[in-house]
This record gives structure tokens, C-alpha cells and sequence, in this order.
């Protein structure tokens, strides 16, 4: 068991691969701060180019638990609006068709400015957590692959630290 903590441990360290910075920054940019991720992905991928799928996966675990997390902080929200109005709110036109949705919505998490609003509120509508990660982690890994590999076609060759 400690050796499998201390290589992990090894893959993780910042000053030799940056995977855990990697983790950070996606795991930050998926709650409601303003923080991109793909920089940290696309950098670490060009000084490393054998890091590909390692960030790419590093990096959507990341950002799946930090819109695992905006999932929460709308649910936990929408309770504490219970609480203090003592009602429950208001649904619009945009919720409703969330709701429609269900869980599938959370596809779209990975777009930029309504994705991580979007986790909140299914939170916030109490959709159901599981499927709802799951979603969100198919559409941010779509996303990491998809800017990862469009940004290395677009700039090819290798960085030399």
C-alpha cells in the first residue's frame, strides 16, 4: 500500500509533471470563480506531450468534482431559500426546461459562462447527484479532448523548458 501512495504521490508532484496543478486549477474552474483550465491542460500537454491522456483524465476528474461541488452548492442553496422564505421558489421558463431535461442537461456543463451555473442548478432543482456527475464528467472530458487535441493541431511541436 505505500508503495502505490508513493508513486502516486511521485505522478502528482508539481515540479515533475504538474498533474496536481493540473487537478487545481480544473477543479477551481468548475465552481462559479472565473478560472480556465485549458491552458494548464494544453501547457502541460505541449511540455509533455506522453501527458495527454494523463491530464486530460487528471483534468476532467478535476473539473467533475468541482461541478460535483456547484451541484451541492445549489441544493444547499435552494434549502437555505426554503428556510429563510419559508416557500419554495419560483420556477421560470428556463428552469422548467431543466427540469424537462433532467439530468442529460448536465451534458452541457462543459460549455463556457452557463456550464458551471448549470450544476448549480440542478442542484438546485434537485436532480438526482449521480446521474447527473456522470453527465457532467462525459461533457467535460469531451471538452478536454476535443481543446487539447484542436489546440495541439493548431500548434504543433514540442516546448523545450
Amino acid at each position: 500500500m505505500d508503495v502505490w501512495i508513493e508513486s502516486l504521490l511521485a505522478a502528482l508532484a508539481l515540479p515533475k509533471f504538474g498533474l496536481s496543478t493540473v487537478f487545481i486549477v480544473s477543479l477551481i474552474s468548475a465552481t462559479l470563480l472565473p478560472l480556465g483550465s485549458e491552458p494548464a491542460v494544453f501547457g502541460l500537454v505541449k511540455l509533455d506531450p506522453a501527458l495527454f491522456w494523463p491530464a486530460v483524465g487528471v483534468a476532467t476528474v478535476g473539473n467533475t468534482i468541482g461541478g460535483a461541488i456547484s451541484w451541492w452548492m445549489g441544493f444547499g442553496a435552494e434549502k437555505a431559500w426554503e428556510q429563510v422564505t419559508h416557500q419554495a421558489a419560483a420556477e421560470n421558463r428556463a428552469l422548467a426546461l431543466l427540469r424537462r431535461f433532467g439530468p442529460p442537461a448536465c451534458l452541457l456543463s462543459w460549455l463556457p459562462v452557463v456550464g458551471d451555473p448549470l450544476c448549480a442548478v440542478a442542484g438546485w432543482l434537485r436532480l438526482p447527484f449521480w446521474p447527473c456527475v456522470v453527465y457532467m464528467a462525459i461533457g467535460k472530458f469531451g471538452r478536454y479532448l476535443v481543446m487539447t487535441a484542436a489546440l495541439l493541431w493548431v500548434f504543433p511541436g514540442q516546448f523545450t523548458p
